[in-house]
């Protein structure tokens, strides 16, 4: 049998670590924690991509490993591209309670087109850094969709799959999402 590759992801989101493995079928995917790495990391960067560094970058260099992380979150045009890097955290009260806090600044307005974006880097002693970006447009719906995914899945209305990520299945959502197109990005370079 053929030994894959193993990638310690730069995550402690179960969702997205078992995402990013649905992705990358080839390769073995280890979280940090699993893989020895139970230290905090600031995420203190300006962009999507400064923050996929900062996780990449400290994982690999605290367990001398490649480490692969992802920044992601989902972007609405109206609100200025909020709640963009800060989306984990938007209300500060979890998934419920950001997919509420979206809810009400969107109250009254027609205009609700919105993106997720997804910026990859893999890591790699040394200093050799890769990075993939992706994004999924669609439109914030006015109630949730669907019982699938996480996050701001069940408001997410998807252009390309014509029905919220929460309505769809975790293969249909991983066939179009940003992160699978930053995995796919990043693949191409790799």
């Amino acid at each position: 049998m053929e030994q894959k590759t193993a990638i310690v992801v730069a995550s402690g989101n179960a969702h997205k670590i078992d995402e990013i493995g649905d992705i990358l079928k080839g390769y073995k995917i280890i979280s940090m924690k699993d893989a020895g790495f139970d230290g905090d990391i600031v995420e203190d960067g300006k962009t999507f991509k400064e923050n996929a560094l900062i996780k990449a970058r400290t994982v690999a260099e605290a367990l001398h490993v490649t480490a692969l992380a992802d920044d992601s979150g989902l972007c609405v045009d109206v609100l200025g591209g909020a709640p963009g890097i800060y989306s984990a955290r938007f209300s500060g009260e979890g998934d419920a309670g950001n997919r509420a806090l979206l809810l009400k600044r969107l109250e009254g307005l027609d205009d609700r087109r919105a993106h997720f974006e997804c910026a990859v880097c893999m890591y790699s002693p040394g200093g050799k850094t890769l990075f993939g970006v992706g994004k999924t447009y669609g439109r914030i719906l006015f109630e949730e969709r669907g019982d699938n995914g996480f996050g701001y899945d069940s408001l997410f209305y998807s252009d390309d799959l014509e029905k919220s990520f929460g309505e769809a299945s975790e293969e249909e959502k991983n066939g179009v999402s940003h992160r699978f197109r930053a995995l796919e990005d990043l693949r191409s370079k790799l």
